[in-house]
C-alpha cells in the first residue's frame, strides 16, 4: 500500500475538501437566514408533516454539501423549495379545516381513569411497555396519580396527572365526554 492510496482514502482530492469547507459553510448560512425570515414554526416537529420536512432539509443539506453534482445555488434554490411549500401548507391549515386534517393526525386518548385503551393503542401501534417507559421518564411512580395518556401528532406521550383537569382533553380523540 503506497501512501498516496492512503492519503486518497483519508482525504480525497484536496480541492473537493476546500469545496466541501466553502459550499458547506455559505450552505449552512443560507439555511439559517432562510429558516430567520421564515419562522419559528418551519424547522419545529409538531407533527409528522414537519418531521418530513426536516429530515428533506436535512438530506438536501448533506447533497449540497457533500456531492459534487449539486451546486450550492441548487441546494439553496431546493431549501427554498421546501421551506415555502412547508410555510403554504402551514399557513394553510391555520386557516382551512381541510388542509389541516389532511396534514396533520389527531392527539389520540391511549389511557384514561385507570384503563389503557387496547384499540387505540393497537391503531396507533404502541405497547403498554412503550406507555409505562413514558412514565418513567416523567418520574410517575403510580398510574394511580394519572387521569391520561395522550399520543400526541408528533409521536410523543403527554403525561396528564389526575390534579391536572380535564381541559388540555378537550381536542383529544378517545376522550368520553
Amino acid at each position: 500500500m503506497t501512501d498516496g492510496f492512503l492519503q486518497e482514502i483519508l482525504f480525497g482530492d484536496p480541492a473537493f475538501l476546500v469545496r466541501v469547507l466553502i459550499v458547506g459553510v455559505c450552505a449552512y448560512l443560507a439555511l439559517v437566514i432562510i429558516v430567520r425570515i421564515s419562522g419559528k414554526r418551519t424547522l419545529s416537529s409538531m407533527n409528522a408533516f414537519d418531521f418530513i420536512v426536516n429530515v428533506a432539509v436535512g438530506s438536501i443539506l448533506a447533497s449540497t454539501i457533500v456531492s459534487r453534482d449539486v451546486s450550492l445555488a441548487e441546494g439553496v434554490l431546493a431549501f427554498g423549495i421546501l421551506i415555502v411549500l412547508q410555510y403554504a401548507v402551514s399557513w394553510s391549515s391555520v386557516r382551512s379545516e381541510g388542509v389541516q386534517k389532511a396534514v396533520k393526525s389527531e392527539p389520540r386518548l391511549i389511557f384514561h381513569d385507570g384503563e389503557f385503551l387496547h384499540d387505540a393503542m393497537r391503531r396507533e401501534r404502541i405497547a403498554e411497555s412503550e406507555i409505562r417507559q413514558a412514565l418513567r421518564s416523567e418520574g410517575v411512580v403510580s398510574l394511580e396519580g394519572v387521569r391520561a395518556i395522550v399520543l400526541e401528532t408528533n409521536g410523543n406521550l403527554s403525561v396528564l396527572q389526575k390534579s391536572d383537569g380535564t381541559g388540555s382533553l378537550v381536542d383529544v380523540t378517545g376522550i368520553r365526554r
